[in-house]
């Protein structure tokens, strides 16, 4: 398997398809790079190099105690970008990947990145504070925890269906798309799973968004049912400088594998644009 070693030893595994200016893609937890094969495959159809990782914990990358937290995430994310030399990358995170990518940009800067995709993303702060009247209770977290800790099989596979709107009245999701979201969960080691969701739900994201300036496309649905909109897609874009918001009506929040030529099209608008 083609992977790169960090600072600690940590064994992080990439997809790294085509020829041209990087696009470099950071999953929702607690996916993989998988999650991200039809973007994969249509941007280096279209001349470009596509990158995806598994984030540490996840899918077939290192399982270790420690570092799962953002300010590792974002260290793993640039120890690749410096293996592979990538210049004038386009980076594109979805869910906790947006968390991710934001921590990179505000924590590593933008010499290596020209442009950035945010979907769904769990930016500006997920939990609900004196300051984030409109977060998610800790208590709903915590129903996460313990879901990861006694029943994951189960607690992803009921998951599956508000990830992909499939608890919608009149949703025609597949059932291979839930089952794939299962299949990539139950690779995601307990360890990386359990202590993603105090780093996702918890970690403030406002002085990255802050820091960076360059362009910045927000991609978020109206009917997200893990990563509220209100929230967050409005908020993200407003705390970025260069920042874009593109609202999907109704659309569920793993909006990149349901609606992937839509997104795959405004993606590659934004590229060239």
């Amino acid at each position: 398997m083609t992977s790169i070693k960090t600072k600690d030893g940590t064994s992080i595994f990439y997809k790294d398809w085509g020829k041209g200016q990087p696009i470099v893609f950071s999953h929702g937890w607690p996916l993989s790079a998988d999650a991200w094969d039809e973007q994969l495959l249509f941007f280096a159809s279209h001349g470009y190099r596509a990158i995806a990782h598994d984030r540490r914990g996840h899918g077939r990358s290192g399982q270790p105690w420690t570092g799962n937290d953002m300010d590792t995430y974002a260290d793993d994310l640039a120890a690749l970008f410096e293996k592979l030399d990538l210049e004038d990358a386009v980076v594109i995170g979805h869910s906790s990947g947006g968390g991710e990518i934001a921590r990179y940009l505000g924590r590593h800067g933008t010499r290596r990145v020209a442009r950035g995709v945010l979907v769904s993303a769990i930016t500006p702060l997920m939990l609900k504070t004196e300051a984030n009247p409109g977060g998610v209770p800790l208590s709903a977290f915590d129903e996460v925890r313990v879901g990861i800790a006694t029943n994951r099989s189960q607690y992803y596979r009921d998951a599956s269906a508000p990830f992909f709107g499939a608890n919608r009245p009149g949703a025609k999701v597949p059932r291979g798309v839930q089952q794939q979201f299962w299949l990539q969960s139950m690779q995601c080691g307990i360890a990386g799973a359990y202590q993603c969701v105090k780093a996702q739900s918890e970690t403030d994201f406002t002085a990255d968004l802050k820091r960076i300036a360059i362009p910045m496309l927000v991609i978020h649905s109206d009917d997200d049912q893990f990563v509220p909109f209100a929230n967050h897609g409005p908020l993200t874009t407003k705390l970025l400088e260069r920042g874009t918001l593109k609202v999907y009506n109704g659309a569920p929040h793993g909006l990149p594998m349901t609606h992937a030529a839509q997104f795959n099209a405004d993606v590659l608008a934004f590229i060239r644009g």
